[in-house]
């Protein structure tokens, strides 16, 4: 496999990033669930007020640079804990899973949380997700099944 690097993500990465989201809904069993348009996706994240950043991992391929996994994240203010990082999402184009480049972005971002001063990381799994928690169990990461997510939808 070609070199894979992580680095920030920049404005002309949104439609990709946005590409990778929807790969992650279908295989969440979601597909119809991203709702969210480009135009505020993009302002979200790169306007004047930006409320979320992302790592892309990228790879070469006929002399083009090409995205093939994304990590988004923002961050979170615990009054227990302070300033953690809130992974979003995390994926990996089907056919370069199983190389290393999940492990190698989750990496960046544990150097980026340390980075920023921040307490920790933090993030959800589907129950259902074997291989991202098994994943996830290689990190040493505390699951915690005493929390219900509950939301509202406007």
């Amino acid at each position: 496999m070609k070199e894979v690097t992580v680095r920030h993500a920049r404005k002309e990465d949104c439609e990709r990033i946005m590409e990778l989201i929807k790969e992650l809904a279908t295989y969440e069993n979601k597909p119809d669930a991203v709702v969210v348009s480009m135009e505020h996706f993009v302002n979200a994240g790169f306007g004047p007020n930006p409320v979320w950043t992302a790592l892309v991992a990228t790879t070469s391929e006929n002399d083009q640079e090409l995205i093939v996994g994304f990590a988004l994240y923002y961050k979170r203010y615990s009054t227990w804990k302070g300033c953690r990082l809130y992974l979003e999402d995390i994926n990996i184009t089907d056919s370069y899973r199983g190389k290393g480049i999940g492990k190698l972005l989750f990496e960046h971002l544990i150097q980026e949380t340390k980075d920023l001063g921040f307490t920790g990381m933090m993030w959800q799994v589907l129950e259902w997700n074997e291989p991202a928690i098994n994943f996830y169990k290689k990190f040493n990461a505390d699951f915690d099944p005493e929390w219900i997510n509950v939301h509202i939808d406007m």
